[in-house]
């Protein structure tokens, strides 16, 4: 499970953190208890599991306890690959980062789940736990704030 999802994860807290070392942390924390978590499930729970959703959720949820327990300034993201972010030179693909990093969290999350991570609208609902068109209205709104913001 680690070796098929750790680029991933890491990708994702590093997109929400933008600090390597929280990423790390946040990625690590999230398969320490993905793995504990594992050890009390039925085998039909586990054979049902939409393990990259389940992942992303446990490290979100990782994410917003380490923002709960310690107020941390805010950090550019630097370093995350973006699979999306093709044709920008260096210096827009920073304040890209920049910019999403300033997003208030909900759209950050929503916004960095559909457009670095790839998902679509249901699984991107199944780890916010909120409705199909709350996790789209968040992302467009997102979308929405960036493209103001960068413009």
């Amino acid at each position: 499970m680690v070796e098929t999802h750790q680029h991933r994860i890491y990708g994702f807290a590093l997109s929400l953190s933008g600090n390597p070392a929280d990423a790390e942390d946040i990625a690590q924390d999230a398969f320490i208890r993905a793995h504990r978590a594992l050890a009390g499930y039925e085998p039909q729970r586990v054979r049902e599991l939409k393990v990259s959703a389940w992942l992303h959720q446990i490290a979100l949820n990782v994410f917003r306890n380490r923002v709960r327990r310690k107020l941390r300034e805010t950090v550019p993201l630097d370093s995350v690959a973006e699979p999306h972010a093709n044709g920008l030179g260096p210096d827009e693909l920073h304040d890209l980062r920049a910019a999403v990093h300033r997003l208030p969290p909900r759209y950050r999350e929503a916004v960095v789940l559909r457009h670095v991570q790839g998902f679509n609208y249901d699984e991107i609902a199944d780890v916010l736990g909120v409705p199909a068109g709350t996790a789209k209205s968040d992302v467009h709104r997102a979308l929405a704030i960036l493209k103001e913001e960068l413009s």
